[in-house]
């Protein structure tokens, strides 16, 4: 086939807008040549999260990349086949580097193998004993994802959702302003790519790609809605859970099933601002994560609570519809810039990402070294470090240099604002937040920032921490969620009648790799203790990574006919103190700040320290010598029965 001369004119376009590192590795996949991974075409390594959309390389030698490339994209849609369809590990580990211009580990060859599409979850129905079904809790991001594995391995389940539809928190979320600070072509599900209108979606469009992805997979009809679940408790006479549900109509059931699987995540709970006299507050006064619908701010005296990410998100949205606006922060927070804020992806690189699988594949990987793991080696503190005040080590202290320029940047001539918002403690000590305008709208005449917090409400007058009283009419509550209230929302009572929250206290959870608990067989839990990324990167993947590994244990159960598996209490503890031991050596353990990631002690139980091929191989294959096989005997009279 003969490509059209209006199919030549549009990749033509396209090709003069892509990304340079991203062609080069196509080129090279497209056509085989290895003289691509040479100079003169070698990238420079790119600064922060900027995409490096030139490769630092000059004029000319841009141009003679996008002539061959054009060239091999019209001849591959020809019918010419990709000369390389299948790099090997050392090659695909040294492309990665060569379009990041910086080393990548040889252990991320099986992430840029899935990334290519060379590895994928086998497709093949698992052989279980009869009746064995699931039940999950929660239909957004992670049940979503639960869902389509069950369906592809034959495991029948039920989905319990407390709301009408699917999306969990990018459902309750309409903030102005609310959006993913993780690029979409990364918070994407794997097995549904999707023709992104923005680099970093917002709401509605990442909600819209929820419901997509529901209804193309067909998973709706396994789903009871606006059902809630108040109790699951093992049986230890079937080894089955029995999960007591509140039906819309407010009728009581209790649904038994072999497998329970937690898909609620750990965003999902407001945590409501912990202020004296709130609830006396004589104006309108809610949550984020609730915010009511046309509410209309305009000409209105707004006072917000916190400075997190979603007033990070709110704060820009709103300040020029406002009279004015107050904002109560307890503490500073780090922003690094955030330049594809708000921008659409050109129609012609949309063309390539739908398009052109090798493109897309590159794009997708380079976008995952850049915020996943770039970091992670500059969060490790240096014990000779002779400036624990103000950084762990000397990246640390580079990028503390470079965020305090940018905010004096974004400040303009408001310096005398910096001392309110220059942070006191090392960047990345808490979550990294990207720049929606946040500088530049604390600075505006209409928006006061108050330092230390809101101390107490008396009616409609607001007492700061500074003992000044401030007027608002309408008092939003930016406060997060109880990060560390781990399956906060209904009780779970394992073997012996022990229950979870007695186990892991107020807030002290711990799990297997995030996803078992000793005493609690058959109970697998997506987004678990430790499971967060705190130094960057997608949670989709993540919760991917993490349903592969829960697939793994129900294939082995069912080869091993057994009845339910329970993770041993040494393997357990032993998992758990690699993970202390391990974030005792980073950034957030570090001394003078708190944040939302540690509990009461100072334990970090909300991310994870590892980096992602650490996790990829954690969540590779389950091995069945870190679990108890329990083999009951209704199963094995079932299995003898078969």
């Amino acid at each position: 086939m003969t490509p059209s001369d209006a199919d030549a004119d549009h990749f033509r376009d396209a090709v003069a807008g892509a990304n340079i590192p991203t062609l080069l590795m196509m080129l090279v996949q497209m056509t085989g040549d290895m003289s691509w991974l040479e100079a003169p075409y070698l990238p420079s390594r790119g600064k922060g999260m900027d995409e490096n959309e030139t490769g630092g390389l000059a004029v000319d030698v841009q141009d003679t990349v996008r002539a061959a490339a054009l060239d091999a994209i019209l001849a591959w849609r020809a019918g010419k086949p990709l000369a390389l369809a299948d790099p090997d590990d050392a090659l695909s580990v040294r492309m990665l580097a060569v379009a990041m211009g910086e080393p990548v580990p040889d252990s991320y060859a099986p992430i840029i193998q899935h990334g290519l599409g060379l590895t994928q979850p086998e497709a093949k129905t698992f052989d279980l004993p009869t009746g064995t079904r699931a039940i999950i809790i929660g239909a957004g991001i992670s049940g979503l994802c639960a869902a389509k594995r069950f369906d592809d391995g034959g495991v029948p389940y039920v989905i319990i959702e407390k709301n009408d539809t699917v999306g969990g928190t990018w459902l309750e979320n309409t903030y102005p302003g609310a959006g993913v600070d993780t690029p979409n072509y990364l918070y994407s599900f794997s097995f549904a790519k999707n023709d992104w209108g923005r680099y970093f979606a917002l709401r509605d469009e990442i909600y819209g790609y929820l419901e997509r992805v529901a209804d193309d997979f067909d998973i709706r009809k396994n789903i009871r809605f606006n059902t809630t679940v108040t109790q699951a408790r093992f049986n230890e006479a079937d080894a089955t859970w029995s999960v007591d549900i509140t039906n819309p109509d407010g009728s009581t059931e209790t649904l038994t099933e072999r497998i329970l699987l937690s898909a609620v995540g750990i965003l999902n709970v407001p945590q409501p601002a912990p202020v004296k006299g709130i609830d006396t507050f004589t104006g309108q006064t809610f949550h984020t994560a609730r915010w009511p619908a046309g509410l209309d701010l305009t000409g209105k005296k707004v006072a917000l609570i916190g400075n997190g990410a979603s007033a990070m998100q709110v704060v820009p949205a709103i300040t020029d519809k406002v009279d004015t606006l107050t904002i109560f922060q307890r503490s500073k927070q780090w922003a690094a810039p955030f330049p594809q804020f708000q921008k659409s992806v050109p129609e012609g690189v949309r063309l390539l990402l739908r398009e052109v699988p090798a493109y897309l594949n590159w794009y997708r990987l380079r976008l995952a070294w850049t915020f996943n793991d770039r970091v992670h080696s500059s969060l490790q503190k240096d014990p000779d470090w002779a400036h624990p005040d103000r950084a762990i080590n000397a990246v640390n202290d580079a990028h503390r240099q470079f965020f305090s320029n940018y905010i004096k940047e974004e400040l303009g001539d408001r310096q005398d604002m910096l001392p309110q918002v220059l942070p006191d403690f090392p960047p990345y000590g808490k979550r990294m937040l990207l720049d929606n305008g946040w500088y530049r709208a604390v600075a505006r005449d209409n928006v006061n920032l108050v330092n230390g917090g809101l101390a107490e409400v008396r009616g409609d007058k607001l007492i700061g921490a500074d003992g000044k009283t401030y007027d608002a009419e309408i008092l939003i509550q930016a406060t997060g969620f109880k990060a560390a209230n781990f399956l906060g929302s209904y009780k779970v009572i394992g073997r012996d009648g022990v229950e979870l929250s007695d186990i892991w206290g107020k807030d002290d959870a711990r799990a297997y790799i995030g996803t078992a608990v000793p005493g609690f067989p058959n109970l697998f839990i997506i987004l678990g203790p430790n499971i967060g990324l705190g130094h960057g990167g997608s949670m989709i993947g993540a919760i991917e990574r993490q349903v592969n590994y829960i697939m793994s244990l129900v294939e082995k159960m069912g080869d091993a006919r057994a009845s339910a598996l329970e993770v041993k209490p040494e393997v357990h503890d032993a998992y758990n103190r690699k993970v202390d031991d391990a974030h005792e050596k980073m950034v957030w353990t570090h001394r003078g700040m708190e944040n939302w990631y540690r509990n009461s002690r100072g334990r970090v139980i909300a991310i994870t320290p590892w980096r992602h091929d650490t996790f990829w191989e954690l969540t590779k294959e389950a091995d069945l010598n870190d679990f108890i096989v329990h083999m009951h005997k209704d199963a094995k009279a079932k299995v003898a029965a078969e």
